[in-house]
């Protein structure tokens, strides 16, 4: 026994030593963070099965390996900030030219970038998010057709336009904004019984908002104004409205919102005042006009910028809430093509754009201090192509400096097929919804837009090869439209001042 208790002894020594280590193993490796866990990382075994998720690089060293395929590798864009640059660029589902069409994107939209992908094609795509009317869409893009900088898709003459954020004051203090509902009313039923009858229609419908003429297409004043006197004698003498003050007072007494309608540059009254101010033809020195017979002026003249913008200061100060601009463009010229015969008067150099919005920038500075807000109408195709229709509306530079823009979304305006639509005056519902959908995006390119609030159709155009006749139905889907794409202000033309109230009713 004596000879067995040290042997006995010494294996009991190595049981506690071997048992202290195991334990300090254990408790090291329950007290390393789990950060340092991963790094450590599991040690590989020693025959792993094949990664299922990668090709194999188990191949003699004769063969070349196998890269990774590449419409897998995905990448992180820190830049997340692009332009389309196609007239059109689909938004698909999936990165292949055959993906699911999710949408369509037009020149000039803004897109964020999440990450990008190269399909086995070597094209590139880019996974994209924006905002449309339904909320956020994802979707994939091929990245060839974007630049990183807005101004690289701008030509000369919308080069010098200004995209910058504005300071524009959202609501004034005493001049609360009104989400408008509006009718259009001529000279001539702001001074008649048809006054009172479209005053109690607001009454029984929705209508809150009268947008009167002041100073009409013939350059006619609503009421006698000094800046008329000065500039165009004239348009002062069949000023149907006396009392101007007590005219304003009956319809706020009817609460209700007041635009004044100024035509901006088609103004035959001013023409025969200042003719050598008139847009002409080059060989024969003729007064331009469009198939109405109206003389138009030259846009470019800043006589005319002062006019309207003293006719538009009374107006306020007489008690309208808002000034639009009507005709606050350069006349259709079918495309351009007739500027090679016109003279435009231009002695600044400007182009069509750059002059259009800098006499809307003057409008701002000048009717911001009266408190009152400014809108511009415009044709309803401006907001879904990507130049100024040599019209000199580009829709970011118009609604950058106003309050609010006012698309004139008439669908009888539309070409045949345009949105692919063979008549578009028989589809009310689908030009409205296509036309308001582009011009909601265009918006979301810049960081001042105004409000879009349309012009829409209560008129029937018995002129256009396939119309059909509007009425509360027509009206009623125009408005649904409208709504479809988060817009909940409109304007509602008609010529004769006779709107369906069916469609209207509260």
């Amino acid at each position: 026994m004596k000879n067995k208790k040290p042997i006995l002894l010494l294996i009991a020594v190595i049981l506690v030593i071997i048992s202290a280590v195991s334990y300090e193993s254990i408790t090291t490796a329950l007290l390393i963070s789990p950060d340092k866990q991963q790094n450590q990382g599991p040690q590989a075994p020693q025959n792993p099965l094949p990664d299922t998720t990668k090709p194999s690089t188990d191949k003699p060293d004769t063969q070349p390996i196998e890269q990774p395929e590449k419409q897998e590798e995905v990448v992180e864009n820190n830049e997340n900030v692009v332009y389309i640059s196609a007239s059109k660029l689909n938004v698909r589902e999936q990165t292949a030219k055959d993906g699911k069409i999710l949408d369509s994107l037009m020149k000039g939209t803004a897109v964020s970038i999440k990450n990008e992908k190269t399909d086995e094609a070597q094209i590139r795509w880019y996974n994209i998010a924006y905002e449309n009317a339904t909320g956020e869409v994802n979707g994939w893009i091929v990245a060839e057709y974007t630049v990183k900088d807005r101004a690289e898709l701008l030509d000369t003459r919308l080069s010098g336009l200004d995209l910058s954020p504005q300071d524009k004051t959202y609501e004034y203090p005493d001049n609360p904004r009104v989400e408008v509902k509006g009718i259009y009313i001529t000279l001539y039923s702001a001074s008649g019984e048809r006054l009172d009858k479209l005053i109690e229609m607001t009454k029984r419908t929705e209508i809150n908002t009268f947008v009167i003429d002041v100073k009409d297409d013939n350059g006619n004043m609503l009421f006698a104004t000094e800046a008329a006197e000065k500039y165009s004698p004239e348009a002062n003498k069949k000023a149907p409205i006396k009392d101007i003050k007590a005219f304003m007072q009956k319809l706020k007494d009817n609460n209700i919102y007041t635009i004044a309608r100024i035509v901006s540059f088609k103004d035959p009254a001013y023409a025969r005042q200042n003719p050598d101010k008139a847009i002409v033809y080059k060989d024969s020195g003729k007064p331009f006009t469009n198939s109405d017979g109206i003389i138009w002026v030259s846009p470019h003249d800043r006589n005319l910028w002062q006019y309207n913008l003293s006719v538009s200061k009374e107006a306020v100060a007489a008690g309208f809430n808002e000034i639009q601009f009507d005709y606050v463009r350069f006349p259709a010229s079918n495309g351009g093509k007739l500027d090679k015969v016109l003279d435009y008067r231009n002695e600044t150099g400007e182009s069509k754009p750059e002059t259009i919005q800098n006499y809307l920038k003057e409008a701002r500075k000048q009717l911001s201090p009266m408190q009152a807000y400014i809108s511009a109408d415009i044709y309803g195709l401006v907001g879904s192509v990507s130049d100024d229709m040599a019209l000199g509306q580009y829709w970011e530079a118009v609604s950058n400096v106003v309050d609010y823009v006012s698309p004139m979304m008439y669908p009888s305006h539309y070409a045949n097929g345009t949105y692919g639509l063979s008549v578009p005056d028989a589809y009310p519902y689908e030009t409205i919804l296509k036309s308001t959908r582009d011009s909601v995006n265009r918006n979301k390119n810049i960081e001042t837009p105004a409000a879009v609030r349309p012009w829409i159709q209560d008129f029937t155009a018995t002129w256009v090869p396939g119309y059909i006749k509007y009425g509360v139905k027509e009206l009623e889907l125009q408005i649904k439209a409208l709504e479809e794409n988060g817009v909940k202000e409109y304007l509602l033309w008609n010529a004769t001042n006779r709107y369906s109230e069916g469609a209207l009713l509260k």
